[in-house]
């Protein structure tokens, strides 16, 4: 259903494709059912284990070691795309996602040995999935019209990601926590059928070259993209850890909720700006809206770290959806057609920034544990990490793409 609508609204925009449009379908279909399922419940994660008892310094390095783990992982995942392809990496990726959800219902019971099991199969599943789909979109996607499909494909994540949380907030009130694991993990079972409807549009049975790599023409966008990692570990995780702890202060199931809804509602806001910045991007313009967007999301972590209210909360989340949609959307055109130059490696590539982006994460957690084992307050340690990574985040701003050039 969610491909046929899909289908209907956007068909006569597509008409310019060098691919079938039924392919731009089961992309966003696929990508749209994945997302829901994983916004349902990544962002209480966090929340979830530290209402368990857990500390912030055992979240916060939890966190760590998995984003360590996922840049091993992302050499073995482009070995597997290459080998099977991308529609196969994405299958694969949602069907291991479902023994994570399952062991993650068992915390309660296990303890740490569940924790680990849910790690273990999240990440393998999360680098799989993110590199299938850079790849499947990089293959198929018009060149001349890239920005306006990044567009559409933001406008339906961020319609995903408005519902989802509040989704499984409601569902964590009202039930438990583990009953939105359940529902996600049933989500994630059906998100690739709509992909194999048609071929696998990029060549299986390859082999890795990374001899007589372009570094001279990729290494800076490798290099932004651990600020990339460092954002999403800021806004996803410990972002979220801030409010639940600093301002809704609550302990009961009523945060899934609060947390949820606020999360819900101001992501609504890059739904306008999305499709604005996609034509942006085609009328070449996409280097100027890189730079201003990344530094209006290096102001809106440094405001976090002032947070004091929920009036507070739903502010930044309004300014930070519209600078991420700007600067990603960017970001993410340039690294295509940084993909397409990169004759005989697009998979290569693709690894470098998948396992950059972990990195980048990986000391984004670090950071932030060292800030906690440095004797100042919760708050502190919290206030001086947002501010911190405000500096860092400037760095896509060095990235240099030839398409913008």
């Amino acid at each position: 259903m969610i491909q046929t609508i899909i289908h209907r609204l956007l068909r006569r925009r597509h008409f310019w494709r060098y691919a079938t449009f039924d392919e731009v379908a089961e992309l966003y279909a696929s990508r749209v059912m994945r997302l829901l399922a994983q916004y349902m419940i990544n962002m209480f994660v966090a929340v979830y284990l530290y209402q368990q008892g857990y500390s912030l310094l055992f979240i916060v390095a939890y966190y760590a070691i998995c984003f360590a783990f996922r840049m091993v992982a992302a050499y073995f995942s482009a070995h597997f795309v290459a080998r099977f392809g991308p529609k196969h990496g994405i299958l694969t990726a949602n069907l291991m996602y479902i023994p994570a959800l399952v062991a993650f219902t068992v915390v309660p019971h296990f303890g740490v040995p569940a924790i680990a099991v849910f790690g273990f199969f999240q990440s393998i599943s999360m680098v799989l999935n993110d590199l299938s789909y850079m790849v499947d979109f990089s293959k198929v996607k018009h060149v001349d019209h890239a920005g306006k499909e990044i567009g559409y494909m933001q406008i339906f994540e961020r319609l995903t990601a408005s519902l989802s949380p509040l989704i499984g907030g409601v569902v964590a009130f009202l039930i438990s926590p583990e009953a939105t694991m359940w529902l996600s993990a049933v989500l994630f079972a059906v998100a690739s059928w709509p992909l194999f409807k048609t071929k696998e549009q990029v060549r299986t049975r390859q082999k890795l070259e990374f001899r007589h790599f372009p570094w001279r023409d990729t290494w800076r966008t490798i290099r932004a993209e651990t600020a990339i990692g460092m954002d999403m570990v800021a806004s996803n995780f410990i972002w979220v850890l801030f409010i639940s702890i600093m301002v809704f202060k609550s302990t009961g199931n009523d945060l899934y909720f609060t947390v949820g809804a606020f999360a819900s509602i101001t992501v609504v806001t890059s739904f306008f700006s999305a499709y604005a910045f996609g034509r942006i991007i085609d009328w070449r313009h996409g280097g100027d809206l890189l730079r201003v967007a990344a530094i209006g999301n290096a102001m809106t972590h440094a405001f976090r770290a002032f947070v004091t209210a929920p009036v507070g909360v739903a502010a930044a989340n309004i300014t930070n959806e519209v600078a991420t949609t700007g600067y990603s959307m960017a970001y993410m055109r340039g690294l295509f057609d940084t993909a397409d130059r990169a004759t005989g490696h697009r998979i290569v590539y693709l690894f470098f920034v998948s396992a950059a982006m972990n990195f980048g994460a990986f000391m984004g957690c670090i950071l932030f544990v060292g800030l906690l084992v440095s004797g100042v307050s919760q708050q502190h340690a919290f206030q001086l990490f947002f501010i911190l990574v405000a500096v860092y985040v400037l760095l896509p701003m060095t990235a240099r793409f030839r398409l913008y050039h």
